[in-house]
């Protein structure tokens, strides 16, 4: 039985939110599913992510497939770097104190480059948003004389015959 990670969509037209489920390969997207490992809401800003990394993990090591955009989810979450951290350990190329030493300091530096990112997006929407307003016309009324180029209408009266 081939089993695959992968989303189930949820939420109303235009809005969607997913649920990040384990299912057989052969069920449809939306139905029969074997567990619930996390969610994912695609319209927040940055995109709200929720995982269960052991679940994750566990079935990853069982042979699980992910789809390309729950593979994406499960790298920037960090499970396939632990789950290439663990394949080491069990090759005998480190131990395994050394493994999660290195996960933590790539763990620590990555939330730090996403709360970093965060920052500088809600600073660019304030500063979008104090824009004062008349600053925002006049730049628009510059812009006007030179994207018109109308040709110009002789103001003779008409006559009617």
């Amino acid at each position: 039985m081939a089993v695959k990670m992968r989303l189930q969509r949820h939420g109303s037209k235009k809005r969607p939110f997913y649920f990040i489920v384990i299912a057989d390969a052969r069920s449809p997207r939306d139905g029969k599913f074997i567990q619930k490992l996390g969610s994912y809401n695609p319209l927040t800003v940055p995109a709200t992510i929720q995982i269960d990394r052991q679940k994750a993990l566990d079935w990853l090591q069982k042979g699980a497939q992910p789809t390309d955009t729950v593979r994406r989810i499960l790298s920037f979450k960090g499970v396939l770097f632990l789950k290439h951290l663990l394949r080491g350990v069990s090759l005998g190329l480190f131990d395994e104190a050394s493994a999660m030493e290195k996960f933590t300091k790539w763990s620590t530096e990555h939330e730090a480059s996403v709360n970093r990112r965060q920052g500088a997006h809600r600073k660019a929407r304030i500063e979008k948003r104090n824009v004062p307003v008349v600053k925002k016309v006049a730049e628009k009324v510059e812009e006007a004389p030179a994207a018109e180029a109308a040709p110009e209408v002789s103001e003779e009266p008409k006559t009617e015959e």
